[in-house]
């Protein structure tokens, strides 16, 4: 187990259920629901954007089916959680319909991103700013990251996830935010609106993988033991973060995935990574990539490939300079906020409303 963080002013009780084995979806949830104010109330610009106008609902309990919520007299945010999919492990949904229904998959976790990845807390204050400008929002956390049930930090096989994420935003017309858009846009080419890339994970960055004989090694262990937690993996949070005082908050994300990466996962990503780098050309959907020029998690020079080489007459590439990874939450705030505002604009010159 990762080592547990020690949170000043925090009761003994509360620590304990922080410190629990996180494995499964329970602790996870009871950590998350015992410590969310002290999350919200941390000093992070995302936390801090206006909701006037705006109505928050959030809601745990199990839902039978993929409920919209419809657009009341204002841009209406909920979060809700998907118990349905094709392997009973469900997906947290931010729902906010009022111009154009836009997906944002900010998982909490994916597996390059294990130690520091957005809290629901962060999702929250990006879904807002969205909401806010007039976009419904969906946000998921994948099986076995989050508040999402499945083994923590493991993902069996890369295609089924993307075929749950199929079914799930197949039911709305929607873009997407992730570079599981990739994937999606691969088996879909011509069913979604557009794509918007931060950071995609289209490869990892050679100084994060792991030398190529330990990769071998590894390699075969993960086809006996898929679920272990052994793959060798630096500080991912000081390589994503250029904030330090952001990088510090990161201990707030108290049901992120904090061990070794599986050695299921990892092969998986690895796998997966490779064959997005192999047909970048096949992309063909309308596209905004934005990477921090600096990034040591994913490499931005394949941000640059996959503009270059993407069979896409609407396509477009934001560099930012000295920017690290995590460019909506580990960057000083004028970054941030140039980021979301470079995203609204592209939304807004490809709303059809």
């Amino acid at each position: 187990m990762g080592s547990p963080v020690k949170f000043e002013g925090v009761s003994e009780d509360l620590q304990k259920i922080l410190d629990a084995e996180m494995d499964h979806v329970g602790p996870r949830r009871r950590a998350r629901e015992a410590f969310k104010d002290i999350q919200l109330s941390i000093d992070h610009i995302l936390f801090k954007m206006p909701q006037e106008g705006l109505k928050t609902k959030e809601n745990i309990n199990a839902m039978p089916n993929l409920i919209v919520l419809n657009w009341l007299s204002f841009p209406y945010c909920s979060i809700v959680p998907f118990y349905q999919n094709r392997n009973a492990m469900p997906n947290l949904i931010i729902v906010v319909p009022p111009k154009l229904l836009f997906v944002s998959a900010m998982v909490t976790g994916i597996p390059a991103h294990f130690s520091w990845k957005a809290c629901l807390a962060h999702k929250i204050g990006v879904a807002t700013k969205f909401a806010s400008s007039g976009y419904g929002v969906f946000a998921m956390d994948y099986p076995g990251f989050g508040l999402s049930e499945g083994l923590h930090g493991y993902i069996e096989n890369f295609d089924i996830l993307v075929e749950d994420v199929i079914e799930h935003y197949s039911k709305v017309k929607v873009d997407i935010m992730s570079v599981i858009a990739l994937k999606v846009h691969l088996k879909q080419p011509d069913a979604w609106n557009g794509a918007i890339l931060v950071a995609p994970m289209c490869k990892i960055a050679d100084d994060v993988v792991p030398p190529w004989l330990v990769t071998q090694i590894l390699s075969g262990m993960a086809k006996l033991l898929p679920k272990l937690k052994l793959v060798p993996q630096k500080d991912l949070a000081e390589l994503a973060f250029k904030d330090e005082r952001k990088r510090k908050q990161t201990a707030y994300n108290i049901v992120s995935y904090k061990h070794k990466p599986r050695l299921g996962t990892a092969l998986e990503l690895l796998r997966t990574t490779n064959e997005i780098e192999e047909n970048l050309e096949k992309v063909s959907l309308p596209i905004l990539i934005l990477h921090g020029k600096e990034d040591k998690v994913t490499d931005p020079s394949v941000s640059q490939a996959l503009f270059e080489k993407a069979n896409s007459r609407d396509k477009k590439l934001n560099l930012y300079a000295d920017a690290y990874h995590a460019l909506l939450e580990g960057e000083p705030d004028e970054t941030i906020l140039q980021v979301l505002s470079d995203i609204i604009s592209w939304l807004d010159q490809h709303c059809n409303c």
